[in-house]
């Protein structure tokens, strides 16, 4: 097992109290330390792996070692299995799954997900998780029986999932880690929907979850290449709200403040921060115009959740027989995957849950006041393990945050001469080593507090 990195031990060892005199440092080398392991040769072997079951559709082959859906999933298993032994049994491998019958799943079928869960020393409850569907598909999204190869859609993603858990796994987190490779996702989100009630069902206060879909290739079918950037998809309201809250909300304000979209805000400055010459592309949508994936039925569940995904996709690569047509060669090949890219989309999801699980729960109950005043007062409850909290504000329609003031140990902070109307507000959990939570924005709009789905009127 890895001792916690030294700059950890160090900062721990600071008094709380000190820590709250002046603001905790901001840059983290173990980050990059995180990303510097991330191996894009490692990334290709789990692809080549999983392309070499020909097929991964859902209702493929259970059986069989070598073909089929059962069989990627024991892969997968024993891949986690590896890991927990070189990290002395860290991660509990659970394979949850249920029986669907649907519209593209017409006969009842078990759809079983690979999980491996990293359980945290100090804050288990608070789960951090990764995604990405381990199932492929043809043309005709029934065919069960051809070729499938689904080396970015979503092999991709998958990869990202193994590599993040070999990653992390060496290091040691107050909240929990999960690494998920989902099954049925390309039928109905199934796989999401399985692992969301495992959430329920075990009291996990999930603070975010980073699907991976389609994350590898770089040369879109519009022709640009694109190395250098990745979208991140994420709602702006909340799937549970309620009509109460949503009247609330159209008054105030908050539309643009849901916890997934902060969850994006902080992959976007963590990229800036820590990846060279890679930064995401916000994109202020639950998923692509008319699409899914599996964070919708984390959404649906209350639970915080975003999509990664390629800058430019390529059409031709997904969803498709293996064929050639007109000069076009159709069909999800390995060829088509850009591994260094990759890479770099796999060192932004381990920064990202090694920054959320090294941080402070977000704080809950966030509240302003100051009507009629020239002045903005900032409320909060203390959340465990925070040393102190950090106030930002942005104009209302920036996309990002623009201003920040260190409030200590305290749970209220009066911005002087800052005008309530004119911004938008937020807090962030400090710990004494400097790793902060999302920002949290005022009431039930940005809570990352777990709903219950809302009822429907």
């Amino acid at each position: 097992m890895r001792p916690l990195p030294l700059l950890l031990g160090l900062a721990l060892a600071v008094p709380a109290v000190q820590a709250a005199e002046a603001p905790p440092p901001t840059e983290h080398p173990v980050l990059r330390e995180i990303a510097g392991q991330v191996s894009p040769d490692t990334l290709h072997a789990t692809i080549a792996k999983l392309v070499g079951f020909g097929t991964r559709h859902t209702l493929s082959d259970t059986k069989s070692n070598k073909r089929g859906i059962g069989a990627a999933r024991r892969w997968v298993q024993s891949q986690f299995e590896a890991f927990s032994k070189d990290c002395g049994g860290c991660l509990e491998v659970v394979t949850p799954s249920d029986s669907f019958t649907g519209k593209r799943i017409p006969q009842p079928t078990e759809v079983m997900d690979v999980v491996a869960i990293q359980r945290g020393s100090s804050d288990p409850n608070r789960v951090i998780v990764i995604t990405g569907h381990l199932d492929s598909r043809r043309t005709d999204v029934m065919d069960a029986k051809g070729d499938a190869p689904g080396a970015n859609d979503d092999g991709s993603g998958t990869a990202a999932v193994i590599e993040a858990a070999r990653v992390l796994s060496k290091y040691k987190f107050p909240a929990t880690l999960v690494y998920a490779a989902l099954s049925g996702e390309e039928q109905g989100l199934y796989g999401g929907k399985v692992l969301a009630a495992y959430a329920k069902a075990h009291g996990w206060q999930v603070e975010a979850d980073l699907n991976n879909d389609i994350v590898g290739n770089t040369r879109g079918e519009d022709g640009v290449i694109d190395t250098t950037s990745v979208r991140v998809f994420s709602e702006g309201t909340k799937a549970t709200e309620t009509a109460k809250q949503a009247a609330y909300r159209r008054y105030h304000g908050g539309e643009n403040d849901s916890p997934s979209r902060n969850v994006a805000r902080f992959m976007a400055s963590l990229a800036d921060d820590y990846l060279t010459n890679f930064h995401v592309r916000m994109v202020y949508r639950t998923d692509r115009y008319g699409r899914g994936g599996d964070q919708v039925p984390f959404l649906e569940a209350g639970y915080p959740a975003v999509r990664v995904t390629e800058g430019h996709e390529n059409y031709t690569r997904q969803h498709q027989d293996l064929r050639t047509e007109h000069g076009i060669r159709y069909g999800d090949t390995i060829d088509g995957v850009d591994f260094d890219y990759l890479a770099q989309v796999t060192r932004l999801n381990a920064i990202t849950m090694a920054s959320l699980a090294w941080a402070p729960a977000p704080p809950q109950g966030v509240a302003i006041d100051g009507a009629v005043t020239p002045d903005t007062t900032v409320t909060w409850q203390k959340v465990p393990g925070a040393a102190g909290y950090r106030v930002g504000w942005r104009d209302t329609t920036a996309p990002r945050w623009q201003h920040h003031r260190w409030a200590g140990d305290a749970d209220k902070l009066v911005l002087k001469n800052i005008v309530i109307d004119d911004w938008n507000f937020g807090v962030s959990a400090v710990s004494a080593d400097g790793f902060a939570s999302p920002v949290v924005f005022p009431g039930d709009a940005g809570s990352f507090a777990s709903a219950a789905p809302a009822e429907t009127p």
